[in-house]
């Protein structure tokens, strides 16, 4: 799990040291800038770089959540104590990339479009109205957010079930709809938990590198020139994004991990899937397989008709 999430926070990291480097470069220039043409000229490539940020941005979160969807798999397995490695793990998820890749692009294009159809009101109401639209745009603003944050929880479950249960994307969203039923307020809490956790742990770690890396670029650099200037930031931001790749890959494993266990709680609580998974480490059955997947054997279908797991065997009844 951590080499996987490290794979992504590392382009991640890479993608951000070219912006911040790039950063540099328009505030260098912007300095020289000193009548209006050459400030429209400048305009040009702060537009680009400000696409760039938000083109890392959306294709981190891209990637993170096909990933997601993948780092699901040891997670299930280890219900059962069942140990996954690198390749063994992308092996039982590559068969789902597409539909993965499917809900990747739709919850992205849908969250951008959102946020775009937010922006064009808000600039049209102040366009109309002047400062005062402020009374409008702020509650509209901070609502967009709570529901922004409703849906998004309820469908994060989507990879988990589109890797699990070998579904489509649509009933991957539809699935994950209806397991987080009636449990949103507890599913918001862990949620915000760990995002507290990760954050505080994340600052903790990097705070002091960034002191570090700092200070090294002052003993690097003594003399603030231009150049010397540009060789401390590389190497500041060398630093920086290498502990960010390392820092990341470690909370988004743990943040992975936490979604797939809600996602395997729900099941139990709604499907009775705890009954398959003691099945299972009763009779070892598919020892290579997700827990929890349909059944590969036609004549061992369980649950039978696709149906929610029952809270007992067939031919089993409960003690008196």
């Amino acid at each position: 799990m951590f080499g996987s999430a490290l794979i992504v926070q590392a382009l991640g990291a890479i993608f951000a040291g070219v912006v911040t480097l790039g950063a540099f470069q328009l505030s260098m220039s912007m300095e020289a800038v000193s009548t209006e043409e050459e400030f429209t000229e400048a305009m040009g490539p702060i537009l680009a770089f400000v696409a760039g940020t938000l083109g890392v941005s959306v294709l981190v979160g891209f990637l993170g959540s096909v990933l997601q969807g993948v780092l699901v798999v040891p997670v299930a397995r280890s219900v059962l104590n069942r140990r996954t490695g690198f390749k063994q793990m992308w092996k039982l998820a590559g068969r789902r990339i597409l539909p993965l890749l499917g809900v990747a692009v739709l919850l992205t294009l849908g969250g951008l479009l959102a946020a775009a159809a937010v922006v064009g009101i808000a600039v049209l109401l102040f366009t109309a109205m002047g400062p005062g639209a402020l009374l409008i745009v702020l509650p509209l603003g901070l609502g967009s957010i709570v529901l922004f944050v409703w849906i998004g929880l309820k469908l994060m479950l989507a990879p988990a079930a589109i890797v699990v249960e070998r579904t489509g994307v649509y009933d991957g969203l539809l699935r994950s709809w209806q397991l987080t039923k009636n449990n949103w307020w507890r599913i918001f809490g862990i949620t915000l938990v760990v995002a507290i956790m990760v954050a505080v742990i994340a600052q903790i770690v990097q705070i002091p590198v960034s002191f570090a890396a700092t200070a090294i670029g002052g003993v690097v650099s003594p003399h603030p020139d231009q150049e010397s200037l540009a060789s401390a930031l590389v190497l500041s931001t060398v630093i920086s994004s290498a502990v960010a790749a390392l820092v990341g890959s470690v909370t988004f494993a743990f943040q992975a991990s936490v979604f797939a266990l809600i996602y395997m709680d729900l099941r139990m609580r709604r499907d009775g899937l705890d009954v398959e998974l003691l099945r299972l480490m009763e009779t070892d059955a598919d020892p290579d397989g997700i827990p929890g997947a349909p059944s590969v054997h036609p004549g061992n279908v369980w649950p039978p008709n696709g149906g929610p797991f029952p809270s007992a065997f067939p031919g089993q009844r409960p003690p008196a």
